[in-house]
C-alpha cells in the first residue's frame, strides 16, 4: 500500500508540476548562501577514474562525480570540470586526428626520469621513478577524450541542472605524463629548475625546427618559433576540436621561469640584477601577446607561483600589473596549494592577498587541495588530517575594491576529485563541503581589525624607475609572511589606489580597523591620505625602511635616518607579550639584502609624544626599531612604526629559511606585539621558542567577529583582549585571567564572537540556546559574569527594538523584565552595552 501511495504521488507530481528528475525540482531556498553563492565551482579531475574505455562505464563515473558534490554545486551558477588529462603535452603533440593515440597521466610519480616507468631498484622514490596506477590501464585516443568531455557535460547538466564547462590544462613540468616533446624532441624550451636542472618549460623560450606535422603547423615547426606562438595555435585547434571551454596554465607558467623558488631571473640569492628587468618584462609580455594572437577567445585560468606579487617582481621579473592590464580574458592566480605540503600558511596568505589587491576584473578564485592524483597523498585525509584550517584561514580573506565593497572569491576549485588510484571516495566531499559552506556563510562583510594597504602600483613603479629599491620590494612580502606565521591576524587587503578612493568617498570606512602600510613615497597622494587618516583619528601601523620617506611623513613618525647598520644586534624590547618557560633569545640578525637595506631609523625627538618600544644595539651604536606616537590634536589617532627584520636567509633551497628561534629572535614577531598599543592583544603561552606559533585571522561578518586559527602545536595557550573588551567565543568556556580570555584550541578552529566583556577573572561560558520565541533567530546565554560590562554585537540588520536581553532567568524569558541596555560608543562599531551584569545573561534577536 505504501509503495502504491508513493508511486501515485510521483505520478501526480509529474502530471501537475512536470518534475521528471531531481534537477527539475524548484529551488525553494531563495536565500542560498545568503547572497554569497559562487559564480563557478570547478571539480578538477584526472582520467584515472575512467578505468575502462567503455561508454556506459564512462557515463557512470561522470554521474557519480557530480552526484558526490551536488550539495555544494547547488550554490553556484556554473559548474566546471578541469581535466588533468596529461601534462599538457597532449596539446603540444596534437595532430588534428581523433584517431591519434593519447599519452595520458596513467602514472603515479614522475615518468620523465632516467628510469623507465616501473623499472629500477625497489627503493626508488616516486620522484625518481613512476609506476602505473593500475594494472593494464586503458588506452585512449583523442576521440575517446572528446567523448569523455561530451559525457561530462551531459551528465553534469542532468545531475545539477547547471551549465557545464570543461577546461584543459598545461603544465610546464615533468610530473604527470611522459613527454617526448619536452624532454626528447625540444629540450631547448626548458629553463626553470623547480624539479631539477632545466626541467620546466620557459614561457618565453623558442623552438628549434621540427619537420613533424602538428594541428597548427601541418608543415612542421619553423626554426625560432616562439613557444607562445606554438602553444597558442595548438591550443586553439585542440580546445576547439575536442569541445573544451577554457585552458588552465599550471605551476607558474606564464609568470616567469621559477614558479616555486625564492630566486629567479633577477635575484640569485646573493644580489639583484635590475638591468635584466626590462628585458624579462618584455619576454613575459611577449608570451601572453603571442599566445593570445593565436588563441584569442578561450578563457585563460592560471595557477601562478608559490610566492607573492612583490617577491615575484623582484626575484623573477614578473610584472603582474602588466599581465593584469593586458586584457587577456584571464582569471588571476589563486592561493598556492603548497601550504598543505610545508605548513607555510603565511606564504599562502601573502601570495593570495597580494595578487588580489588589484585584479583584471572583480573575479578571483579560491582553490582547495582535496586529493593529489599523482603523488599518493590526499591532503584532506592525510596532510590536513581532516582538519579544515586551510579552508577557514584563506576563506576569511577578503579584498576591498575602489568602491569600498567587500569582494569574496567568485570561483572555487577543488584539486582534485579523484586520488592517485583513480578512486573518488565519497567521504571527502561529504566532510569538506560543510566546512566550505560554513566558511562562506561566515565570510567577511566588512574590513577586518587589520587591513593591509598593499603597494601594488608602487612596487611596479619602483622596480623600473627606482631599481635600487628591489631589495625593499622583495623584503616587504617576506616580512608579512613571517608575521602571519607568528600570529599576526591579517585577513583584509586593499590596494593603495583603492584605499585612497574609498577614504575620499567614505571617510569613516576604516574607523574600526588598523591600517598596515609601507612608508609611502615622498610627496605622494598616498602619503597625504595616510597622514590625514591618522590626524583624523585613524590607527596606522607602518612597516619597512624609511629611506625614501618625505618630510611630512618623517614628521608624522618623528623619525630620522642615520647611517645603516647590519649584522648581529642585541634586541631590547618592552612589548614582549608571549609567555615562555624558556624565553626568546635577545640576539637578532639583520641582513640588509633580505630586509630592505640596513638599519637607519631613530626617533628624532624622544620627548614629542613618542614611546620607544624596541631598540637594536650593536656595540656603541643603537637603532630604534619599534615605537608608537599619538598627539592630542589627532582626535584619538595613533601611528606605530616597525622597521622590521626579516629573520630569514637564502640557504639554497626553494624558500627563504627562517632563523633558528632558539638562537635568534624572530623579528616579525614585533608586528603582532605592537598591536597591543592599539588594543588588539593576542598572546601565546608555550614551552620554548622552537614550538611553532599559531596562525590567526579575525574577520568581520554580519557585524560579528570570526576567529579562525591553525595550531601547529596544540599545547599552546591563547590569550585574547580587544579594544572593546575580552572576546567570548560562542560554544566555549574560558577562565579569564587579568582581563584576558584564555583558550586551549585544537589543530584547526573557527569560532564566532558576538560578546566582549570587561571582567578580570572567573569562568565565563557562552552557549547557543533555543529561544522558544516566535521570529527570534538567535538566542545565546552568557554565564559566570561578575559585575561585567558586556558589549553585544548582533547581526548587522538588528535594531534596538529587535534585541532582547534578560538576566538570571529561564524559559519562558518574559518572567522577568528585560535588562536595560544602550547603544555603545561608535568607535567600537555597531553594538549595545549592558553594564554591571552579574550571573547569567540571555540575549536573543
Amino acid at each position: 500500500m505504501r509503495a502504491q501511495l508513493l508511486a501515485f504521488i510521483c505520478v501526480l507530481s509529474i502530471a501537475v508540476f512536470g518534475f521528471t528528475n531531481s534537477t527539475d525540482m524548484p529551488n525553494l531556498d531563495n536565500s542560498t548562501l545568503r547572497g554569497k553563492s559562487f559564480n563557478n565551482i570547478t571539480l578538477e579531475l584526472s582520467l584515472k577514474p575512467f578505468k575502462k574505455n567503455d561508454k556506459a562505464y564512462i557515463q557512470q563515473v561522470a554521474t557519480e562525480l557530480f552526484t558526490q558534490w551536488s550539495s555544494l554545486l547547488r550554490h553556484t551558477d556554473t559548474v566546471s570540470v578541469m581535466l588533468w588529462t596529461s601534462d599538457g603535452s597532449e596539446i603540444l603533440d596534437y595532430t588534428g586526428k581523433m584517431s591519434q593515440p593519447l599519452e595520458w597521466a596513467k602514472y603515479m610519480g614522475n615518468p620523465n626520469t632516467e628510469h623507465e616507468v616501473g623499472s629500477g631498484p625497489a627503493d626508488l622514490s616516486l620522484h625518481q621513478r613512476a609506476l602505473l596506477y593500475m594494472e593494464n590501464p586503458p588506452a585512449f585516443t583523442y576521440g575517446d577524450l572528446k567523448f569523455i568531455i561530451q559525457t561530462l557535460k551531459e551528465a553534469g547538466k542532468q545531475v545539477t541542472g547547471k551549465p557545464i564547462r570543461i577546461g584543459a590544462t598545461f603544465d610546464p613540468g615533468p610530473e604527470f605524463a611522459k613527454s617526448e616533446f619536452k624532454y626528447k624532441k625540444h629540450p631547448e624550451i626548458l629553463g626553470g629548475n623547480a624539479m631539477g636542472h632545466k626541467t620546466m618549460v620557459s614561457c618565453y623560450s623558442t623552438l628549434n625546427a621540427d619537420n613533424q606535422a602538428y594541428a597548427g603547423f601541418p608543415k612542421g615547426i619553423p626554426a625560432s618559433t616562439p613557444f607562445g606562438t606554438f602553444l597558442g595555435r595548438q591550443s586553439q585547434h585542440f580546445l576547439t576540436d575536442l569541445g573544451y571551454d577554457y585552458i588552465w596554465l599550471s605551476n607558474g607558467f606564464g609568470f616567469g621561469v621559477e614558479g616555486w623558488s625564492s630566486t629567479g631571473a633577477i635575484f640569485n640569492g646573493k644580489a639583484f640584477a635590475p638591468e635584466k628587468l626590462a628585458n624579462t618584462r618584455e619576454l613575459i609580455a611577449g608570451f601572453w601577446n603571442l599566445f593570445r594572437k593565436e588563441c584569442p577567445a578561450f578563457q585563460i585560468q592560471t595557477r601562478g607561483t608559490n610566492l607573492s606579487t612583490g617577491a615575484d617582481l623582484a626575484r623573477d621579473g614578473v610584472d603582474l600589473k602588466q599581465i593584469y592590464g593586458g586584457k587577456y580574458n584571464m582569471l588571476p592566480p589563486p592561493n598556492s596549494p603548497w601550504a598543505a605540503l610545508d605548513g607555510d600558511f603565511g606564504l599562502e596568505m601573502v601570495g593570495y592577498m597580494s595578487r588580489m589587491a588589484e585584479l583584471p576584473d572583480e573575479r578571483y578564485l579560491f582553490r582547495y587541495y582535496t586529493h593529489d592524483p599523482w603523488w599518493v597523498n590526499s591532503p584532506w585525509l592525510d596532510r590536513y588530517g581532516q582538519e579544515p584550517h586551510d579552508i577557514y584561514l584563506p576563506m576569511a580573506v577578503a579584498r576591498i575594491n575602489a568602491k569600498g565593497e567587500v569582494k569574496l572569491p567568485t570561483h572555487l576549485n577543488f584539486l582534485t576529485a579523484d586520488n592517485t588510484y583513480g578512486e573518488m571516495p565519497a567521504e571527502v566531499p561529504d566532510e569538506v563541503t560543510p566546512h566550505i559552506l560554513k566558511a562562506r556563510y561566515d565570510a567577511p562583510t566588512a574590513p577586518g581589525p587589520l587591513v593591509w594597504v598593499y603597494p601594488f602600483d608602487e612596487y611596479h613603479s619602483w622596480a623600473y624607475k627606482q631599481p635600487d629599491r628591489l631589495p625593499e620590494i622583495y623584503y616587504g612580502d617576506w616580512l608579512i609572511r613571517q608575521a602571519i606565521n607568528n600570529g599576526f591576524p591579517l585577513n583584509t587587503i586593499v590596494s593603495t589606489n583603492s584605499f585612497q578612493k574609498v577614504i575620499t568617498s567614505k571617510p569613516a570606512y576604516f574607523n574600526e580597523s588598523i591600517l598596515v602600510s609601507i612608508v609611502p613615497e615622498a610627496n605622494s597622494s598616498l602619503e597625504k591620505s595616510l597622514i590625514d587618516f591618522v590626524q583624523n583619528g585613524g590607527k596606522l601601523l607602518v612597516y619597512g625602511p624609511a629611506d625614501h620617506a618625505g618630510t611630512a611623513f618623517l614628521n608624522l613618525l618623528n623619525l630620522q635616518n642615520t647611517s645603516a647598520l647590519e649584522g648581529d644586534f642585541q634586541l631590547k624590547s618592552s612589548i614582549n607579550v608571549d609567555k615562555l618557560a624558556k624565553a626568546y633569545p635577545d640576539k637578532i640578525t639583520h641582513r640588509a639584502l633580505f630586509s630592505g637595506g640596513g638599519l637607519t631609523t631613530q626617533v628624532k625627538d624622544k620627548s614629542a609624544n613618542t614611546n620607544v618600544l624596541a631598540t637594536m644595539t650593536q656595540g656603541t651604536n643603537s637603532r630604534d626599531v619599534v615605537w608608537v606616537r599619538e598627539k592630542p590634536d589627532w582626535k584619538g589617532g595613533k601611528v606605530a612604526y616597525v622597521r622590521g627584520t626579516n629573520s630569514s636567509k637564502f640557504t639554497g633551497g626553494k624558500l627563504l629559511t627562517p632563523d633558528d628561534p632558539e638562537q635568534l629572535f624572530t623579528g616579525p614577531l614585533l608586528m603582532r606585539y605592537v598591536l597591543k598599543e592599539f588594543g588588539v592583544d593576542y598572546r601565546i603561552d608555550k614551552r620554548n621558542p622552537s614550538v611553532k606559533n599559531p596562525v590567526l585571522t579575525i574577520s568581520r561578518g554580519s557585524n560579528g567577529f570570526f576567529f579562525s586559527g591553525y595550531c601547529p602545536n596544540t599545547t599552546l595557550t591563547h590569550r585574547f583582549k580587544m579594544p572593546q573588551g575580552t572576546p567570548i567565543l560562542t560554544g566555549y568556556e574560558t577562565e579569564l585571567e587579568n582581563g584576558y580570555s584564555v583558550y586551549h584550541m585544537p589543530k584547526a578552529w573557527h569560532r564566532e564572537s558576538r560578546f566582549f566583556i570587561d571582567q578580570q577573572d572567573g569562568i565565563v561560558s557562552c552557549q547557543e540556546m533555543t529561544s522558544g520565541v516566535q521570529h527570534m533567530k538567535r538566542c545565546v546565554r552568557l554565564t559566570g559574569l561578575k559585575n561585567a560590562t558586556v558589549r553585544i554585537y548582533p547581526d548587522e540588520d538588528v535594531t534596538e527594538q529587535r534585541l532582547h536581553v534578560y538576566a538570571n532567568t529561564g524559559y519562558p524569558w518574559g518572567k522577568k523584565p528585560q535588562v536595560p541596555f544602550k547603544s555603545g560608543d561608535k568607535k567600537y562599531g555597531n553594538h549595545y552595552v549592558v553594564e554591571n551584569a552579574t550571573g547569567d545573561l540571555v540575549v536573543f534577536w
